[in-house]
């Protein structure tokens, strides 16, 4: 006998906090207390009565000073206002999932809808549900929805907004949603169904269809742990509903060969294992009392060796011939397999012989046997298709990204092709801004997170965006954690104001003030950047707390004055432009970035009363340099030094070509003229 122990079976995320949340008010000492049972299941209870948790049933018997634990149903608005006014401490222990339909339930009432709530009316969880709205209806099915549907022509008229009990069937849901929505014109709809429960309803139904007995582990008036029971009965003739491994007589189990077990989420673990221990230990005395077995005739090890196949078995086999059409598997029955290449992949472009090589193992899905012609039709697409769903379960789960390729794009999103499932994106997750063309995306790879998945539905949901965010969350901390003084960055011109350009390097924006932005004089960042430049930047600054970075964009080589001092000297002689007129003197550029003064002395040789009556702003001139502050970065420029050299240099030359001729040269000249 085998026995098999479903994966999601015991405490979900809710009941386990709600547990946690017990323990931690008892270890704080004094008098504490849940109002009304935890969960349903009274071996937990037991277990914190034993550690001084106690039990109200109402409100009112809180105590000031009193610890009280609302259970992971949660309870009414009122139950909590008169826990207020009577000064209990609260120790809010409902179940995330409960509190969410809470608020959902509040705001939908105070915008004037009616509600309508699919559940148990007698469950606490719905109890609790109710009291936080005004206009309410309870109906356990879609059955009971649709005849108060019909019972006055006025109903589906009405602002409607369905929520659901979280143990709710999916069956049901769908049921009720399709009722509703043939029937009424003002519906919002709520999926308020726990994905934890969905999972162990789903794993109830697979595992109840293989095993000849189902044990289904539960606390009495546990909902969810009732409705598991039922979702068994309807896979599986025999299903045993227990609380405690007391309970159970492993002895019935005998005539079955595969006994699976699963749990309702206020099952603790210790009774799960308590019952798989007891199922392993008859497993161990069966084994050890059985006789020894008579020798098998050829006959019936021949008939064992015949196994019999069914559409949807999983099977193993391996690869015994190749074709462009299909891979020919050995299953080791009396059929041969075949996988078409349209199932064997969906790559329509891949050739067979370069993905699977004769003599690999590979695993498959029956799709259909026929037993006339003694083959039978496999499936590797459609069991990679199961995995990939399991997958992507996985990998939403652990928030990790997957890779996808964009197939389509329609009127709200994008779809996406993950691993063989389409992926829909919505528009406003996929990062593109509103407004823009999504179908610069098509046919490109992109990364997503898995948000949302509905098997039954066949509906996955995932968000670029969220990715993106990712990334660039983790390349701002790497920057703030590399970042120093001097170091370079490629980044990208974001936005500009008068008083400096805003540059995105790789998540995190620095600022470049107007006087970082260039060595020559500007009045803006504009004047010289554009937004979406691509620039280097360097940065000068840098607060880690403050999250501020001051970045620089003119190079030290391309400063001006360092050009001037390598290019001139005192004494030199540049034709400089006039660039400014004042009336203590003119600036003239010399290079670019870099002006002298020509103060009004050293404008002429004579005396003037304002520069204008020599200079003109734009003229070029020529000016002797005759003084450099390097310190202040100031240079003296003179008109009137060059004029008074130039002057000094055309009277020596008049004087050298002026100058008397000696005796003895003139006599020496006479005589070869004789």
């Amino acid at each position: 006998m085998k026995v098999i122990t479903a994966k999601t079976a015991g405490f979900c995320f809710g009941v386990h906090r709600a547990v946690k949340l017990c323990q931690r008010a008892a270890e704080q000492g004094g008098r504490c207390f849940t109002l009304g049972p935890l969960i349903h299941n009274t071996s937990v209870t037991d277990a914190l009565l034993a550690q001084g948790i106690g039990q109200i049933d109402s409100a009112q018997e809180a105590m000031p000073g009193d610890t009280v634990i609302i259970r992971s149903h949660g309870i009414s608005k009122a139950e909590r206002e008169i826990l207020q006014a009577r000064g209990a401490n609260i120790v809010d222990a409902t179940c995330p999932d409960v509190a969410k339909i809470h608020k959902i339930v509040s705001e939908e009432s105070l915008a004037g809808r009616k509600i309508i709530i699919i559940g148990r009316s007698d469950h606490p969880e719905v109890t609790a549900i109710a009291g936080w709205c005004d206009d309410y209806v309870v109906f356990q099915d879609a059955a009971a929805l649709e005849t108060w549907l019909k019972s006055d022509k006025t109903i589906p008229d009405l602002p409607l907004s369905i929520v659901f009990q979280t143990t709710s069937s999916r069956k049901n849901f769908e049921l009720s949603v399709n009722s509703a929505k043939k029937l009424c014109t003002n519906l919002k709809i709520f999926d308020t169904i726990c994905d934890s429960t969905c999972k162990r309803q789903q794993e109830a139904i697979a595992l109840s269809g293989q095993a000849d007995a189902m044990i289904v582990i539960g606390g009495r008036h546990s909902a969810n742990s009732i409705r598991l029971a039922e979702i068994c009965r309807e896979y599986c003739p025999r299903v045993y509903f227990i609380e405690t491994a007391d309970e159970l007589d492993p002895g019935v189990f005998h005539a079955s060969d595969t006994v699976g077990i699963t749990a309702g989420a206020s099952t603790p673990a210790w009774i799960i294992k308590e019952v798989n221990t007891k199922m392993s230990e008859e497993i161990k005395n069966t084994v050890s009392e059985e006789p020894e077995e008579a020798v098998e005739s050829f006959e019936e090890m021949l008939e064992k060796s015949i196994k019999t196949l069914h559409t949807g078995d999983k099977v193993t086999g391996t690869v015994v011939a190749i074709t462009s059409t299909e891979v020919s598997v050995d299953l080791g029955t009396k059929q041969s397999g075949f996988i078409p290449a349209s199932e064997f992949t969906d790559d329509s472009g891949a050739k067979l012989e370069d993905v699977v090589k004769i003599g690999d193992e590979i695993e498959s899905f029956v799709m259909r046997v026929n037993d006339v012609e003694g083959t039978v039709m496999l499936s590797k697409k459609r069991l990679d298709a199961i995995k990939n769903w399991e997958e992507l379960d996985k990998l939403r789960e652990e928030k990790e990204a997957v890779e996808g390729t964009v197939t389509s794009i329609n009127k709200g999103g994008v779809m996406v092709n993950v691993k063989g499932i389409q992926v829909f994106v919505p528009a406003s997750l996929t990062g593109v801004p509103k407004g823009e063309d999504l179908n610069t995306l098509l046919k490109t790879k992109v990364k997503l997170h898995i948000t949302e998945i509905n098997q039954s539905r066949r509906r996955v949901i995932g968000s670029m965006k969220a990715v993106a965010a990712e990334e660039r969350r983790a390349k701002v901390e790497a920057i703030w954690n590399e970042i120093e003084i001097g170091k370079v960055y490629t980044g990208v011109v974001r936005s500009m104001t008068s008083y400096g350009a805003f540059v995105d390097i790789g998540g995190v924006d620095g600022m470049i003030h107007v006087s970082e932005v260039s060595w020559m004089r500007i009045r803006q960042p504009s004047d010289v950047l554009s937004i979406g430049d691509q620039i280097e930047v360097y940065v000068i600054d840098f607060d880690k707390e403050k999250k501020k970075i001051s970045l620089g964009y003119k190079k030290a080589e391309d400063n001006p004055w360092t050009k001037f001092m390598n290019a001139y000297s005192i004494g030199d002689v540049a034709d400089v432009k006039v660039v400014k007129l004042m009336p203590f003197g003119a600036f003239a550029e010399i290079v670019p970035g870099v002006d002298g003064l020509i103060h009004i002395s050293q404008i002429a040789d004579y005396r003037i009363n304002q520069p204008g009556e020599v200079l003109a702003e734009g003229q070029q001139v020529q000016a002797k340099i005759t003084d450099i502050d390097e310190e202040n970065h100031k240079v003296s420029l003179s008109i009137r030094a060059l004029l008074n050299e130039q002057k000094e240099m055309a009277a020596q030359t008049f004087v050298e070509d002026t100058e008397p001729v000696e005796e003895d040269a003139v006599e020496e000249a006479s005589t070869e003229a004789e």
